[in-house]
């Protein structure tokens, strides 16, 4: 199928994009329940062809394109949720809901994939197969995708003609202001880490602060567990499969002359297999409890597991790099050396269908993107211009897609 006007395609499509964008960024909310912003999506996919299921357990919406011909269905991603902080970027359209924005971009990927809807619906009697726009909630934490195939999401059903309609293929784009407008990155394996937390409590004896012999400090037993999970994760894991641990919240006690019963460490961990998950989660356990046992003190570790690593399928990231290649041309994609140690709930969807996740650089030349201001900054600008090769991607990885699957 001809994909060398998508680019026009879009472009003519980008200020009904950008003013969606502003309007999702002017009244961002937060997880699973996003009541303005379902309705705003709704409201700017109204007319088009599609086949449109609300779910139940979150404002995720599920919109099915048919196309003209007998065909396996393709699924495109874009997230909705923002993130709660207070943004600081002096926009015109900046969030005008205290204490929310969206510092990830996720405004972005959710005009686009509006877009990308208008532009394939155009084009539907062409269309071999089915593009099923994913429109989800909850991503920044709250497991959207997973309630989304809780409900069916990958398990659609026949085609409106009665064919078998199987999703093959799962293909999302997010923005980063760590890569040029336009560019696109992306590769096989592992792309995205997984994020689980852990609670460390030690437990000691609270005193007078005058009189430490007395009581059994927790403060500084919680401080060298702190140093020597470091040192056990550049000790034990290994370089070229790797684990971040970060520990984001020390909390104990009340005032200075108090020594505290307990202490708290509160701290995140990244991996990007499911073998180093666990051994980092075993070793964390290990020392946290060796070293309370040296100080005589008590210890409880907890974990909650967080989202699983997001890995592509191999030949699906080959297969987008070279449609990618094909829409932006071969300066502006990249194939990245190593993941980011991020996370995303995208993977869900990727534990189940083959397909890939790709970064879309969004800022602007005026910028340098080593040192402009990050994704979760509540001063992160996103170029709009970069929408332009969001959309054209995103239409142009379904249309290749169903195209090359019909004919194999």
């Amino acid at each position: 199928m001809e994909l060398d006007t998508l680019r026009d395609e879009a472009r003519d499509l980008l200020d009904e994009t950008t003013a969606l964008r502003r309007t999702l960024h002017r009244w961002p909310e937060l997880g699973n329940d996003l009541p303005v912003t379902r309705e705003t999506v709704l409201g700017a996919l109204d007319g088009l062809p599609l086949n449109v299921t609300l779910h139940e357990s979150t404002s995720g919406i599920a919109a099915m394109l048919d196309g003209g011909k007998p065909g396996p269905t393709v699924l495109l991603r874009g997230d909705m949720d923002a993130l709660p902080l207070k943004e600081d970027t002096g926009l015109d359209f900046e969030s005008a809901t205290e204490g929310q924005m969206h510092a990830c971009g996720h405004d972005t990927h959710t005009a686009m994939l509006v877009a990308a809807a208008k532009l394939l619906s155009a084009r539907r009697a062409d269309i071999p197969g089915r593009v099923l726009f994913m429109f989800q909630p909850g991503e920044e934490g709250h497991g959207g995708a997973r309630f989304m195939i809780d409900e069916g999401l990958l398990s659609p059903g026949p085609a409106t003609d009665g064919s078998a309609s199987p999703v093959t293929g799962a293909y999302a784009l997010h923005i980063t202001s760590n890569l040029p407008t336009g560019w696109i990155a992306t590769k096989g394996g592992p792309i995205m880490a997984s994020a689980d937390t852990m609670l460390i409590t030690v437990t000691g004896r609270g005193g007078h602060a005058s009189q430490p012999h007395y009581a059994l400090d927790p403060i500084p037993i919680a401080c060298e567990i702190v140093q020597a999970i470091q040192m056990m994760v550049t000790r034990t894991i290994d370089v070229f499969d790797p684990s971040v641990v970060t520990v984001g919240r020390i909390t104990a006690g009340t005032t200075n002359n108090v020594i505290p019963e307990s202490a708290e460490i509160l701290g995140t961990i990244r991996a990007i297999s499911e073998a180093t998950r666990r051994k980092v989660t075993d070793g964390i356990r290990r020392v946290a409890e060796g070293v309370a046992a040296a100080h005589d003190a008590q210890v409880s570790v907890e974990f909650s597991d967080g989202y699983p690593v997001t890995s592509n399928n191999a030949g699906s990231a080959d297969f987008a790099l070279d449609v990618v290649k094909d829409i932006v041309g071969e300066k502006q994609t990249v194939r990245l050396p190593n993941p980011v140690m991020g996370a995303e709930d995208f993977s869900y969807v990727l534990n189940q269908i083959p397909g890939a996740m790709m970064f879309l650089g969004g800022t602007g030349a005026d910028r340098d993107p080593n040192s402009a201001a990050p994704n979760h900054s509540n001063r992160v600008l996103f170029d709009e211009e970069a929408m332009v090769n969001g959309i054209a991607v995103y239409s142009a990885m379904a249309l290749r897609h169903l195209t090359h699957t019909s004919a194999a």
